[in-house]
């Protein structure tokens, strides 16, 4: 049974991309844009368009995930928390999750997250992909970060 975090985190929580705050991450090493993501299977999923920071403690927390399409038309985009992501080299990032994991994921849309739903929704993915929210007691930022 899933454990409901939705009520945990602060309505004035905020989450946002690196790029539409202007900020950078201080080491290129560990900023996984542009990196192709592999399912655990070794399947391709798509690549890491951007990284969403919580405005409270600016870490990273999701990572976006575009696949498919062709100039913008047909893609998909996933949130994943960066929980999922197992390791990294220079040109992938590997994740703990199926393709068909993803392929069952709720597609990201961010003109239908408002204010209104940060806990339900950004609470719902978590649950989703296996994993308690940032915001719930005993979270523990992933260690490879």
């Amino acid at each position: 049974m899933a454990t409901d975090y939705t009520t945990k985190v602060s309505s004035t929580d905020t989450l946002h991309t690196l790029k539409e705050a202007g900020e950078t991450i201080a080491d290129p090493n560990y900023d996984i844009r542009g990196r192709e993501v592999l399912a655990k299977d070794g399947e391709k999923i798509g690549k890491v368009d951007a990284l969403l920071v919580d405005e409270q403690d600016a870490k990273v927390r999701f990572m976006r995930v575009e696949a498919g399409g062709f100039l913008g038309i047909g893609e998909k985009k996933w949130l994943v928390p960066i929980d999922a992501i197992t390791r990294v080299d220079s040109d992938h990032v590997y994740v703990d999750q199926t393709k068909q994991r993803f392929t069952s994921a709720p597609v990201y849309d961010p003109t239908v997250v408002s204010k209104n739903d940060f806990d339900n929704y950004y609470g719902g993915l978590y649950n989703y992909w296996g994993y308690g929210p940032y915001w719930a007691p005993g979270y523990r930022y992933p260690t490879w970060w």
